[in-house]
């Protein structure tokens, strides 16, 4: 055989991965091979494969017998929407995609290309794990990755994907990345698998229930997206990359825009006339953002809080909301650690945050203080205390208490803030504060329940608005709510070239 006919079998054998039966098999789960999804995700005819032909170093266990050009992953770069990204996809067919040295060597070096050159890393993964015959160089090898992903974390975008199985040591990769997505019914999680768990705590679970999709999109909030299917999971791959830069030096995309009529008047009327009567957040976003641009992120999880991004007149924003449709909108546990994240994910990368205000306060009672509502609270006051990056706050209704403060008040760093005429800044609720503040009157009274309605009353004339605050300048302006869109627009025009930095330091430490 000649040189050429050589090398066009082995491309050949690489191409094939594990052979016909198993690529069946991997169609028959409802999944498409690693190079597939690589065609899926890329521009036509623009991926370049780097280490086609690398093969495992191992001898033990009869593995000389079993080689295959590529060892279980494909790697390379290519465009998304004509912008370079770095990319590996593991391929199942091959030893069950399981990571060996010279596997997770290819990994890293598509990892250090991508810190080089500044683009973002794409991860499709699907591995059943450490290749157990290499023994510790296979844990070596995850260790390497590892090392990598912590250091190009604010660097370069790092998106995650799992497309069938990732377990054990395997899971803290993509952990580290800004964003997981995950493949409903194909996909799953965990550090312990289910036959562990059944042997250590005697519970009975499936795969699906310990760590697919939906649980880790609802319950644990691993993930960010839960995809109907591999295509899907793929376009919000793309659609993410597009509200990013290629790296921590750069701005993110701009798409044309052309102004109109920016006067929303259905924002008028969204606020209902009983302030305990609940409204979707979304609308309001859906009718500031540019018309359907805005991508909801962690949908499912902790839904008192609502982020994503979105575009303000063809611009990438970071969107963080109170939700008075879920618990009131009150900020919790997760609530804090799901908008803390995302946060200092748009921080990292340039992308301007606008922050809508409509809580209560946080949520009381034992569960959330014995669970560190405290520390997890303080995550999300730490994250935008910390963003240097143009701030804008609205508040549509309640800004009460610690809660008024964590939600990027001007206090913390806010560049703009404004407030809707029903705007309610105050310690706490009416009823709250006159059955403290008039205590002694409301008891001397013949009419208890009168009176203390008639301290009510007073009390909300006095700070159930927006105008105290407005006067002391924690407020930047009282607006119609019809005129946000365009209040915003020229906020962001007139902070886009806004230079802020830190106190000289290695770095702060946030309250984990």
């Amino acid at each position: 055989m000649d040189k050429i006919s050589l090398l066009k079998d082995k491309q050949e054998k690489a191409l094939t991965g594990g052979g016909a039966k198993r690529i069946e098999a991997q169609h028959a789960k409802g999944k498409l091979t690693a190079r597939e999804r690589l065609t899926l995700l890329l521009d036509e005819g623009s991926f370049q494969e780097i280490g086609m032909l690398v093969t495992h170093r191992s001898k033990d266990f009869g593995m000389e017998k079993e080689v295959y050009p590529g060892d279980g992953v494909v790697t390379g770069y290519g465009t998304v929407n004509g912008r370079l990204v770095y990319v590996f996809s593991q391929d199942f067919t091959v030893f069950g995609g399981s990571l060996s040295e010279t596997h997770a060597e290819k990994i890293c070096k598509v990892m250090d290309l991508a810190m080089q050159n500044g683009a973002p890393v794409i991860g499709l993964n699907d591995s059943g794990g450490a290749r157990i015959q290499e023994g510790v160089v296979s844990l070596g090898g995850y260790a390497d990755i590892f090392y990598r992903n912590v250091k190009a974390s604010g660097v370069i975008p790092q998106l995650s994907a799992i497309m069938g199985p990732c377990a054990g040591g395997a899971v803290y990769s993509p952990a580290i990345t800004d964003f997981i997505l995950m493949v409903e019914h194909t996909s799953y999680m965990f550090v312990t698998g289910p036959n562990v768990v059944k042997t250590v705590t005697h519970e009975t679970v499936t795969s699906e229930e310990l760590g697919g999709a939906h649980t880790h999109a609802s319950k644990s909030g691993v993930t960010h997206f839960a995809c109907a299917n591999e295509v899907a999971c793929i376009e919000n791959i793309k659609q993410l990359l597009s509200y990013m830069p290629q790296n921590c030096e750069e701005e993110a995309p701009v798409y044309a825009y052309e102004a109109g009529d920016e006067v929303r008047a259905k924002l008028n009327d969204i606020i209902p006339a009983n302030p305990n009567q609940p409204y979707d957040m979304k609308e309001v976003i859906e009718e500031v953002v540019d018309a359907g641009s805005f991508m909801e992120v962690h949908k499912d999880y902790a839904e008192n809080i609502v982020v994503g991004f979105a575009r303000m007149a063809g611009r990438s924003i970071g969107i963080v909301a109170n939700q008075p449709a879920s618990l009131a909108g009150v900020l919790d546990i997760n609530s804090s650690k799901k908008g803390a994240r995302f946060t200092r994910f748009c921080d990292a990368f340039n992308i301007p945050l606008l922050v809508l205000v409509d809580v209560p306060g946080f949520l009381p009672g034992t569960d959330q203080e014995w669970n560190g509502i405290i520390i997890n609270g303080a995550k999300l006051l730490y994250a935008l205390s910390e963003a240097t990056v143009p701030k804008v706050t609205v508040i549509t209704r309640k800004a009460y208490g610690g809660a008024y403060d964590v939600m990027n008040s001007k206090h913390i760093g806010a560049d703009m803030n404004f407030a809707w005429p029903t705007a309610e800044i105050a310690v706490m609720g009416a009823k709250g504060a006159a059955e403290i503040i008039f205590k002694k009157e409301i008891s001397e009274a013949t009419d208890h329940e009168a009176k203390l309605k008639e301290k009510e009353t007073e009390y909300l004339e006095k700070f159930a608005n927006p105008y105290g605050a407005a006067a002391r300048g924690f407020v930047d302006e009282v607006i119609l709510p019809a005129d946000t869109r365009s209040k915003l627009i020229k906020a962001y025009k007139m902070l886009e070239n806004k230079v802020d930095s830190m106190p000289k330091k290695k770095h702060g430490n946030i309250p984990l």
